[in-house]
């Protein structure tokens, strides 16, 4: 299978562990793990591990731009 010319210039996905993201926010890990269960930031999980993708973060971060 060949890939399509165009992909190549369109970044793959990317996904962020909970340290990464707090990191990004400059907040903690424990805040970002409440996010979560609130279900604020969805994740993915992969067997145990819990990645949050980039795209979701940057809507996350448009939707709380609003100021509510």
């Amino acid at each position: 299978m060949t890939a399509n010319p165009t992909d190549k210039h369109r970044p793959a996905s990317q996904f962020l562990d909970i340290p990464a993201v707090a990191a990004r926010l400059d907040i903690s890990s424990k805040t970002v793990r409440r996010m979560i269960e609130r279900g604020d930031l969805p994740v993915y999980r992969i067997g145990k591990l819990l990645r949050i993708s980039e795209a979701d973060l940057a809507n996350y971060l448009a939707n709380m731009r609003g100021g509510s």
